[in-house]
């Protein structure tokens, strides 16, 4: 009786929530959807969540802007800095970003141990995690924030390397065959995996062998978008060639989380008419040379369609980290006179736009995109068609998906001087897609199909990607029950 009156003991309360640590690799373009995964496991199912970053090579005030825009409810960590003083000098980034991954994730266990885990969840960066996951009986799981294509790229280095002696290296094919894809010319191929030679190969390889211990795969689309891949995929999970592969995308930032300093592009958009403006914007990470920056402000011109352009600063001596730059003034970079040139029919603003609500906007479009994944699943959401302008990492592989797989972009690719694209391709790039055409008419058509795909088809309540996170959130809340 005393313990009862005291409260010492009290089985009346509900078991805490079943936790899942979401880890994502530095970049903006794996923080955002993943915590955008983090919203919907809290809000949809239930589930305690913490979402892990690390310290280095991202931006810390755009990590905490993202994080802020989180629930209340969603926890959030940052994992201690790690010794890297011991690589090479000139160790390319790709390297350091796995080294970097690698040395943090022992740095997890202190934030699984001690609560009811349902799952550990990295980036395809982080698949070490998976060795701690099964260590801990936890399901560990691998998020791919961008397409579905992209692990089969990683699977056929696996498979081309069965049998293959101790740090020997074999370069793809070319062209590269995937099922369900395009077949990627070797230029297509995302960086790191195009020559056997380059460090990042040995790391991509040791990465692809660990996916067997997957307990399965989350990925950033949804059927519609990549259909022959996704079916690839699940013939494989059903006669266990492959961990299963769920479909859980898009996932696209919600506009409210926008920044609030945003008026001067929305009233400028809203006083154009419907349909009429060209977006033109190349990601955080996008970073043009000065030469191209004058030409793409000369074929904008050119075209004679309004536009709204977000400059960022140009290279001005050496690559930029692909976490873009911050500082100086890129206004100053463009043609002399342009901005009075274009003014009324074109806005260039410096560095950002709300590019969510942009795209949404009744007169935007067209997007000439970088064609990294999230701004392309922000596009199809919206109905935008793309002129694609892929500039590194694995955007030129989602050129062609987008222009040759989803049908919703038109390529624009360099010519042979410099790989600088000139202002008359931009000026004809802009015109087709805009312009009545059969090319343009088709790409607007497929922008329209993808977007009623999403609104009615992937995250309706019986859509295939909420389907996809409900049978993996079972799955999850299945062995915590099974422990306790």
């Amino acid at each position: 009786m005393a313990e009862a009156a005291t409260g010492a003991t009290d089985t009346s309360l509900p078991p805490p929530p079943p936790h899942v640590v979401l880890m994502a690799s530095p970049g903006a373009g794996h923080l955002i959807p993943l915590a955008e995964l983090a919203r919907r496991l809290v809000s949809d199912h239930g589930f305690a969540v913490t979402v892990v970053t690390i310290a280095s090579l991202s931006d810390p005030a755009t990590d905490a802007a993202e994080l802020s825009s989180l629930p209340a409810s969603v926890a959030t960590a940052v994992l201690p800095p790690v010794a890297l003083d011991d690589l090479p000098a000139d160790i390319g980034f790709g390297s350091v970003m796995f080294e970097l991954v690698r040395r943090s994730v022992p740095h997890l266990r202190p934030l699984v141990v001690g609560s009811p885990a349902a799952a550990i969840v990295c980036d395809f960066f982080g698949t070490p995690a998976l060795a701690l996951a099964a260590e801990l009986g936890v399901p560990g799981y691998v998020f791919f924030p961008t397409s579905i294509s992209f692990i089969s790229v990683v699977r056929s280095v696996v498979e081309l390397h069965d049998g293959a002696a101790a740090g020997e290296y074999r370069d793809l094919p070319d062209p590269l065959v995937l099922p369900g894809c395009a077949p990627l010319r070797h230029g297509d191929i995302p960086d790191g995996f195009r020559d056997s030679a380059d460090p990042v190969y040995a790391y991509v390889l040791e990465e692809g062998r660990r996916y067997g211990g997957a307990d399965g795969f989350l990925v950033n689309s949804f059927p519609e978008m990549e259909p022959g891949a996704a079916e690839a995929f699940r013939r494989d999970g059903e006669n266990g060639a492959f961990p299963p592969v769920y479909l859980v995308g898009p996932f696209v930032r919600p506009r409210s989380d926008e920044d609030a300093d945003e008026s001067a592009c929305l009233e400028w958009l809203d006083r154009q008419p419907a349909g009429s403006v060209v977006y033109v914007s190349f990601g955080s990470g996008g970073a043009l040379s000065v030469e191209q920056t004058r030409e793409l402000a000369a074929g904008l011109e050119m075209s004679g369609h309004s536009f709204l352009w977000v400059v960022r600063m140009p290279r001005t001596g050496g690559l930029l980290s692909s976490m873009g730059a911050s500082y100086g003034n890129p206004m100053d970079f463009l043609p002399e006179g342009f901005v009075e040139r274009t003014n009324g029919r074109g806005l260039a603003v410096a560095s950002w736009a709300p590019q969510v609500r942009v795209l949404a906007h009744p007169a935007t479009a067209a997007f000439v995109s970088h064609c990294g994944w999230n701004s392309a699943l922000e596009s199809v959401s919206s109905g935008v068609p793309m002129i694609a302008w892929p500039l590194h990492a694995e955007q030129k592989m989602n050129a062609a998906i987008l222009t040759e797989v989803a049908g919703v972009a038109l390529p624009l690719r360099p010519v042979a001087r410099g790989g600088v694209v000139s202002r008359e391709e931009v000026a004809a790039a802009v015109k087709e897609l805009m312009d009545p055409g059969e090319k343009g008419s088709a790409a607007r058509r497929r922008a329209r199909e993808l977007q009623a795909a999403v609104a009615a088809r992937a995250w309706s309540p019986d859509g295939a990607s909420r389907r996809a996170l409900e049978e993996v959130a079972g799955k999850w809340k299945n062995a915590v029950h099974e422990d306790r």
